[in-house]
């Protein structure tokens, strides 16, 4: 079992790309926000084809985060499955249905460093 307090933004940010991607999260992309906003870290904006597969992978996420120890509110969004936001800490993740996120575009407001990476390709 890994203890968050051990872990770093980028190992979280890891562990929580690899958790989308076991789930099949579709076009995952993540933004670095260090340096340009104090909310976190890391963002994460990734897609669901349905209702159930977004809360479904929120759900997991949420487990696995209370499994390695992390404290965090209530994911906003359940009850829909539209738009589910997980706040943890040092990252944002949002999932989406595809149409939800084409509409608020999130990606756009945060474009200039806007990475698309894997799990593997974080770096300790």
């Amino acid at each position: 079992m890994i203890k968050t307090k051990s872990l770093s933004s980028k190992e979280l940010l890891k562990f929580t790309l690899k958790s989308l991607e076991n789930d099949k999260g579709i076009d995952i992309v993540s933004i670095d926000l260090i340096g340009r906003s104090s909310i976190a870290d890391y963002m994460i904006v990734v897609s669901g084809n349905t209702a159930r597969q977004v809360t479904a992978m929120a759900n997991n996420l949420v487990k696995k985060y209370k499994e390695i120890g992390l404290r965090l509110s209530s994911p906003e969004g359940m009850s829909n499955g539209d738009w589910v936001l997980i706040d943890a800490n040092d990252i944002l993740v949002h999932i989406f249905r595809p149409e939800v996120r084409d509409f608020y575009s999130l990606e756009k407001m945060w474009e200039k460093k806007q990475d698309n990476i894997s799990s593997d390709a974080v770096k300790k």
